[in-house]
Protein backbone atom coordinates (compact mmCIF):
# COMPACT_ATOMS: atom_id res chain seq x y z
CA UNK A 1 0.00 0.00 0.00
CA UNK A 2 0.95 3.66 -0.29
CA UNK A 3 0.97 4.98 3.27
CA UNK A 4 1.65 8.50 4.52
CA UNK A 5 3.49 8.49 7.87
CA UNK A 6 3.66 11.89 9.52
CA UNK A 7 6.43 12.44 12.06
CA UNK A 8 8.58 9.95 10.13
CA UNK A 9 11.82 11.32 11.61
CA UNK A 10 10.43 10.99 15.13
CA UNK A 11 10.86 8.05 17.46
CA UNK A 12 7.65 6.11 16.80
CA UNK A 13 7.32 7.37 13.23
CA UNK A 14 10.79 6.15 12.28
CA UNK A 15 10.19 2.65 13.62
CA UNK A 16 6.72 2.49 12.05
CA UNK A 17 8.01 3.56 8.64
CA UNK A 18 10.80 0.97 8.82
CA UNK A 19 8.32 -1.77 9.69
CA UNK A 20 6.04 -0.84 6.79
CA UNK A 21 8.99 -0.85 4.39
CA UNK A 22 10.01 -4.29 5.71
CA UNK A 23 6.69 -5.71 4.58
CA UNK A 24 6.83 -4.04 1.16
CA UNK A 25 4.65 -0.97 1.55
CA UNK A 26 5.47 2.32 -0.16
CA UNK A 27 5.97 4.96 2.52
CA UNK A 28 5.71 8.71 2.15
CA UNK A 29 7.40 10.16 5.22
CA UNK A 30 6.60 13.70 6.32
CA UNK A 31 8.31 15.68 9.09
CA UNK A 32 9.07 19.32 9.85
CA UNK A 33 12.34 18.42 11.65
CA UNK A 34 11.37 20.48 14.69
CA UNK A 35 14.29 21.46 16.95
CA UNK A 36 12.31 20.47 20.08
CA UNK A 37 15.14 17.98 20.63
CA UNK A 38 18.43 17.17 18.87
CA UNK A 39 17.79 17.41 15.13
CA UNK A 40 20.94 15.34 14.48
CA UNK A 41 19.18 12.34 16.01
CA UNK A 42 16.20 12.89 13.71
CA UNK A 43 18.53 13.19 10.72
CA UNK A 44 20.24 9.94 11.69
CA UNK A 45 16.90 8.14 11.82
CA UNK A 46 15.90 9.66 8.51
CA UNK A 47 19.18 8.65 6.86
CA UNK A 48 18.42 5.02 7.61
CA UNK A 49 14.99 5.32 6.00
CA UNK A 50 16.29 7.13 2.92
CA UNK A 51 18.55 4.15 2.18
CA UNK A 52 15.45 1.97 1.76
CA UNK A 53 13.57 1.27 -1.45
CA UNK A 54 10.02 2.53 -1.35
CA UNK A 55 10.64 5.51 0.96
CA UNK A 56 10.01 9.10 -0.07
CA UNK A 57 10.57 12.00 2.31
CA UNK A 58 8.90 15.39 2.38
CA UNK A 59 9.99 18.13 4.77
CA UNK A 60 6.84 20.06 5.56
CA UNK A 61 4.95 21.70 8.40
CA UNK A 62 1.47 20.30 9.02
CA UNK A 63 0.39 23.66 10.46
CA UNK A 64 0.45 25.13 6.92
CA UNK A 65 -2.79 24.01 5.31
CA UNK A 66 -1.81 24.69 1.68
CA UNK A 67 1.30 22.56 2.04
CA UNK A 68 -0.63 19.63 3.53
CA UNK A 69 -3.26 19.84 0.80
CA UNK A 70 -0.52 19.70 -1.83
CA UNK A 71 1.03 16.63 -0.22
CA UNK A 72 -2.28 14.75 -0.27
CA UNK A 73 -3.05 15.84 -3.83
CA UNK A 74 0.35 14.82 -5.18
CA UNK A 75 1.11 11.71 -3.13
CA UNK A 76 -2.41 10.22 -3.00
CA UNK A 77 -1.89 7.99 0.08
CA UNK A 78 -4.32 5.10 0.54
CA UNK A 79 -3.91 5.19 4.32
CA UNK A 80 -2.44 7.66 6.78
CA UNK A 81 -0.61 7.01 10.06
CA UNK A 82 -0.44 10.35 11.81
CA UNK A 83 2.31 10.36 14.44
CA UNK A 84 3.56 13.94 14.15
CA UNK A 85 2.90 16.07 17.22
CA UNK A 86 4.42 18.48 19.67
CA UNK A 87 5.22 16.04 22.45
CA UNK A 88 6.03 16.53 26.12
CA UNK A 89 3.91 17.36 29.14
CA UNK A 90 6.41 19.69 30.85
CA UNK A 91 7.27 21.62 27.69
CA UNK A 92 3.59 22.50 27.32
CA UNK A 93 3.68 24.52 30.55
CA UNK A 94 5.75 27.27 28.96
CA UNK A 95 5.23 26.75 25.22
CA UNK A 96 1.46 26.38 24.81
CA UNK A 97 1.24 27.86 21.32
CA UNK A 98 3.44 25.10 19.91
CA UNK A 99 0.80 22.54 20.94
CA UNK A 100 -2.06 24.41 19.30
CA UNK A 101 -0.11 24.84 16.07
CA UNK A 102 1.11 21.24 15.80
CA UNK A 103 -1.53 19.19 17.60
CA UNK A 104 -4.72 21.09 16.78
CA UNK A 105 -4.13 23.03 13.57
CA UNK A 106 -1.87 20.33 12.13
CA UNK A 107 -4.37 17.59 12.90
CA UNK A 108 -7.18 19.57 11.30
CA UNK A 109 -5.18 19.77 8.07
CA UNK A 110 -4.55 16.01 8.16
CA UNK A 111 -8.28 15.37 8.64
CA UNK A 112 -9.10 17.66 5.74
CA UNK A 113 -6.55 15.92 3.54
CA UNK A 114 -8.01 12.52 4.37
CA UNK A 115 -11.56 13.79 3.82
CA UNK A 116 -10.96 15.28 0.39
CA UNK A 117 -8.62 12.65 -1.03
CA UNK A 118 -10.36 9.36 -0.36
CA UNK A 119 -8.09 8.00 2.38
CA UNK A 120 -9.30 4.54 3.44
CA UNK A 121 -8.25 4.76 7.08
CA UNK A 122 -6.63 7.33 9.36
CA UNK A 123 -4.73 6.03 12.39
CA UNK A 124 -3.51 8.76 14.72
CA UNK A 125 -1.51 9.02 17.93
CA UNK A 126 -3.37 9.94 21.06
CA UNK A 127 -1.80 9.53 24.50
CA UNK A 128 -2.30 8.11 27.97
CA UNK A 129 -2.14 11.76 29.06
CA UNK A 130 -5.83 12.10 28.15
CA UNK A 131 -6.67 10.19 31.36
CA UNK A 132 -5.51 13.22 33.34
CA UNK A 133 -7.04 13.30 36.81
CA UNK A 134 -8.63 9.83 36.43
CA UNK A 135 -7.65 7.50 39.27
CA UNK A 136 -9.58 4.31 38.49
CA UNK A 137 -7.01 1.73 37.38
CA UNK A 138 -6.39 0.25 34.93
CA UNK A 139 -7.29 3.01 32.49
CA UNK A 140 -9.96 1.84 30.04
CA UNK A 141 -10.85 3.38 26.69
CA UNK A 142 -14.46 3.19 27.87
CA UNK A 143 -13.71 5.59 30.76
CA UNK A 144 -14.60 9.25 30.43
CA UNK A 145 -11.55 11.50 30.07
CA UNK A 146 -12.85 14.97 30.82
CA UNK A 147 -10.21 16.26 33.26
CA UNK A 148 -6.83 16.81 31.55
CA UNK A 149 -4.00 18.02 33.79
CA UNK A 150 -1.77 19.35 31.00
CA UNK A 151 -2.34 21.24 27.76
CA UNK A 152 -0.62 18.39 25.95
CA UNK A 153 -3.26 15.97 27.27
CA UNK A 154 -6.01 18.44 26.37
CA UNK A 155 -4.82 18.65 22.75
CA UNK A 156 -4.79 14.87 22.46
CA UNK A 157 -8.33 14.69 23.83
CA UNK A 158 -9.26 17.38 21.30
CA UNK A 159 -7.80 15.20 18.54
CA UNK A 160 -10.11 12.37 19.54
CA UNK A 161 -13.13 14.69 19.43
CA UNK A 162 -12.10 16.15 16.09
CA UNK A 163 -11.59 12.67 14.65
CA UNK A 164 -15.05 11.59 15.78
CA UNK A 165 -16.69 14.58 14.15
CA UNK A 166 -15.05 13.74 10.80
CA UNK A 167 -16.00 10.09 11.16
CA UNK A 168 -19.60 11.11 11.83
CA UNK A 169 -19.92 13.83 9.20
CA UNK A 170 -17.89 12.36 6.37
CA UNK A 171 -17.76 8.59 7.13
CA UNK A 172 -13.97 8.83 7.42
CA UNK A 173 -12.69 5.72 9.24
CA UNK A 174 -10.51 6.89 12.13
CA UNK A 175 -8.65 5.01 14.87
CA UNK A 176 -6.97 6.71 17.82
CA UNK A 177 -4.15 5.03 19.74
CA UNK A 178 -3.41 6.04 23.32
CA UNK A 179 0.30 5.31 23.79
CA UNK A 180 1.69 4.59 27.25
CA UNK A 181 5.31 5.78 27.92
CA UNK A 182 7.02 4.38 24.83
CA UNK A 183 10.74 3.57 25.11
CA UNK A 184 13.46 1.75 23.19
CA UNK A 185 16.36 2.25 20.74
CA UNK A 186 16.37 5.59 18.87
CA UNK A 187 14.18 7.03 21.65
CA UNK A 188 13.59 10.68 22.48
CA UNK A 189 16.24 12.53 24.53
CA UNK A 190 13.56 14.19 26.65
CA UNK A 191 12.27 10.85 27.93
CA UNK A 192 13.39 9.43 31.27
CA UNK A 193 15.23 6.36 29.95
CA UNK A 194 17.41 8.49 27.67
CA UNK A 195 18.12 11.07 30.37
CA UNK A 196 18.84 8.52 33.07
CA UNK A 197 21.16 6.44 30.89
CA UNK A 198 23.09 9.51 29.75
CA UNK A 199 23.45 10.94 33.25
CA UNK A 200 24.52 7.64 34.80
CA UNK A 201 27.20 7.16 32.15
CA UNK A 202 28.39 10.76 32.62
CA UNK A 203 28.37 10.49 36.42
CA UNK A 204 25.67 13.11 36.81
CA UNK A 205 22.68 12.95 39.17
CA UNK A 206 19.37 11.91 37.66
CA UNK A 207 16.22 13.91 38.50
CA UNK A 208 13.63 11.73 40.25
CA UNK A 209 10.34 13.60 40.45
CA UNK A 210 7.64 12.91 43.04
CA UNK A 211 10.47 11.46 45.16
CA UNK A 212 10.31 8.29 43.08
CA UNK A 213 6.67 7.48 43.87
CA UNK A 214 5.58 7.48 40.22
CA UNK A 215 4.64 4.27 38.40
CA UNK A 216 4.45 4.02 34.63
CA UNK A 217 3.22 1.50 32.09
CA UNK A 218 6.48 1.46 30.12
CA UNK A 219 5.83 0.09 26.61
CA UNK A 220 8.57 -1.15 24.30
CA UNK A 221 8.75 0.39 20.84
CA UNK A 222 8.46 -2.89 18.89
CA UNK A 223 5.21 -3.66 20.69
CA UNK A 224 3.88 -0.19 19.91
CA UNK A 225 4.73 -0.50 16.23
CA UNK A 226 3.07 -3.93 16.07
CA UNK A 227 -0.06 -2.34 17.49
CA UNK A 228 0.10 0.60 15.07
CA UNK A 229 0.52 -1.60 11.99
CA UNK A 230 -2.17 -4.08 12.99
CA UNK A 231 -4.70 -1.39 13.81
CA UNK A 232 -3.99 0.34 10.48
CA UNK A 233 -5.02 -2.91 8.79
CA UNK A 234 -8.20 -3.13 10.91
CA UNK A 235 -10.26 -0.36 9.33
CA UNK A 236 -12.60 1.28 11.84
CA UNK A 237 -16.29 0.49 11.34
CA UNK A 238 -19.48 1.68 13.02
CA UNK A 239 -20.41 -0.23 16.16
CA UNK A 240 -23.90 -1.71 15.60
CA UNK A 241 -24.44 -1.97 19.36
CA UNK A 242 -23.53 1.63 20.16
CA UNK A 243 -26.22 3.35 22.22
CA UNK A 244 -26.48 7.13 22.43
CA UNK A 245 -28.34 6.87 25.74
CA UNK A 246 -25.39 5.06 27.29
CA UNK A 247 -22.51 6.04 24.99
CA UNK A 248 -19.23 4.14 25.02
CA UNK A 249 -16.44 6.71 24.41
CA UNK A 250 -14.31 4.10 22.61
CA UNK A 251 -16.74 3.31 19.78
CA UNK A 252 -19.52 5.02 17.87
CA UNK A 253 -22.28 4.71 15.32
CA UNK A 254 -19.62 6.32 13.08
CA UNK A 255 -16.47 4.47 11.89
CA UNK A 256 -14.49 5.42 14.98
CA UNK A 257 -12.34 3.44 17.41
CA UNK A 258 -10.01 4.09 20.35
CA UNK A 259 -7.41 1.69 21.75
CA UNK A 260 -4.85 1.74 24.54
CA UNK A 261 -1.38 0.54 23.57
CA UNK A 262 0.43 -0.17 26.82
CA UNK A 263 2.33 -2.97 28.50
CA UNK A 264 -0.52 -3.36 31.06
CA UNK A 265 2.09 -3.80 33.79
CA UNK A 266 3.00 -0.59 35.66
CA UNK A 267 6.52 -0.36 37.08
CA UNK A 268 7.55 1.82 40.00
CA UNK A 269 10.03 4.49 38.97
CA UNK A 270 12.70 3.36 41.46
CA UNK A 271 12.41 -0.21 40.16
CA UNK A 272 12.79 1.11 36.61
CA UNK A 273 15.95 2.96 37.64
CA UNK A 274 17.32 -0.24 39.15
CA UNK A 275 16.85 -2.02 35.81
CA UNK A 276 18.68 0.82 34.03
CA UNK A 277 21.54 0.61 36.54
CA UNK A 278 21.85 -3.11 35.89
CA UNK A 279 21.90 -2.62 32.11
CA UNK A 280 24.44 0.23 32.31
CA UNK A 281 26.57 -1.50 34.93
CA UNK A 282 26.80 1.55 37.19
CA UNK A 283 24.85 2.99 40.11
CA UNK A 284 22.84 6.17 39.69
CA UNK A 285 23.09 9.26 41.85
CA UNK A 286 19.48 10.16 42.63
CA UNK A 287 18.30 13.75 42.97
CA UNK A 288 14.91 13.51 44.66
CA UNK A 289 12.49 16.25 43.59
CA UNK A 290 8.84 17.16 44.23
CA UNK A 291 6.11 16.37 41.67
CA UNK A 292 6.08 18.37 38.46
CA UNK A 293 2.91 20.19 37.36
CA UNK A 294 1.02 18.11 34.81
CA UNK A 295 2.42 14.75 35.96
CA UNK A 296 0.13 11.94 37.09
CA UNK A 297 1.09 9.44 39.83
CA UNK A 298 0.49 6.23 37.89
CA UNK A 299 -0.49 4.95 34.46
CA UNK A 300 -1.83 1.47 33.74
CA UNK A 301 -3.37 0.40 30.43
CA UNK A 302 -6.33 -1.91 30.03
CA UNK A 303 -5.64 -3.50 26.64
CA UNK A 304 -8.43 -6.07 26.50
CA UNK A 305 -10.21 -4.18 23.72
CA UNK A 306 -7.00 -3.96 21.69
CA UNK A 307 -6.37 -7.68 22.07
CA UNK A 308 -9.92 -8.48 21.03
CA UNK A 309 -9.65 -6.27 17.95
CA UNK A 310 -6.21 -7.22 16.59
CA UNK A 311 -5.17 -10.36 18.50
CA UNK A 312 -2.13 -8.69 20.06
CA UNK A 313 -1.07 -6.94 23.24
CA UNK A 314 2.33 -5.55 24.30
CA UNK A 315 4.39 -7.86 26.51
CA UNK A 316 8.12 -7.06 26.27
CA UNK A 317 9.65 -7.07 29.80
CA UNK A 318 11.45 -3.89 30.80
CA UNK A 319 14.64 -5.89 31.48
CA UNK A 320 14.74 -6.83 27.79
CA UNK A 321 13.69 -3.45 26.41
CA UNK A 322 15.98 -1.36 28.62
CA UNK A 323 19.03 -3.48 27.77
CA UNK A 324 18.31 -3.06 24.06
CA UNK A 325 18.13 0.70 24.53
CA UNK A 326 21.36 0.88 26.53
CA UNK A 327 23.16 -1.27 23.92
CA UNK A 328 21.90 1.06 21.17
CA UNK A 329 22.91 4.16 23.15
CA UNK A 330 26.46 2.91 23.71
CA UNK A 331 26.87 2.08 20.01
CA UNK A 332 25.25 5.24 18.63
CA UNK A 333 27.17 7.63 20.90
CA UNK A 334 30.35 5.58 21.05
CA UNK A 335 30.25 5.22 24.83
Amino acid sequence: MRILVTGAAGFIGFHTAARLLDRGDEVVGLDNMSPYYDVALKEARLARLKDRNGFHFIKADLAIGEVVEAVFAEEKPERVIHLAAQAGVRYSLNHPHAYIDANIRGFLHVLEGCRHHGVEHLVYASSSSVYGANRKLPFSVSDKVDHPVSLYGATKKANELMAHSYAHLFALPVTGLRFFTVYGPWGRPDMSLFQFTRNILEGKPIPVFNYGHHARDFTYIDDVVEGVVRTSETVAKPDPDWNGENPDPATSSAPYRLYNIGNHSPVKLLDYIAVIEQAVGEKAVLKMLPPQPGDVPETYADVAVLNQAIGFEPSTPIEVGVKRFVDWYREFYGV
